[in-house]
């Protein structure tokens, strides 16, 4: 029995090895930060909506108490939903 002939991995199949190691756990942690990323914009997104709602809602109460007139009402809604697109 000897181990040492044909019987044994050669350099190639120890190189496609660890190339494909790397391969996998660059996928691995690829796809790690991907989903990290994708659940970090979506909070950001999420929170800049609401905020958007909060600030939108305050705007129609002062119009409604007559705190501001339909001029200034129509004008900062257009700034805030202009700012939104951004």
């Amino acid at each position: 029995m000897m181990w040492w002939t044909n019987s044994g991995w050669g350099t190639g199949e120890w190189f496609a090895m660890g190339s494909m190691m790397l391969v996998f756990w660059g996928a691995v942690l690829g796809g790690a930060f991907w989903v990290v990323r994708q659940g970090a914009m979506t909070r950001r997104t999420g929170t800049r909506s609401h905020a958007i709602d909060g600030a939108d809602a305050l705007l129609a109460q002062r119009f409604a108490r007559g705190e501001i007139d339909e001029a200034q009402f129509t004008r900062a809604r257009a700034l805030l939903h202009a700012t939104d697109a951004h």
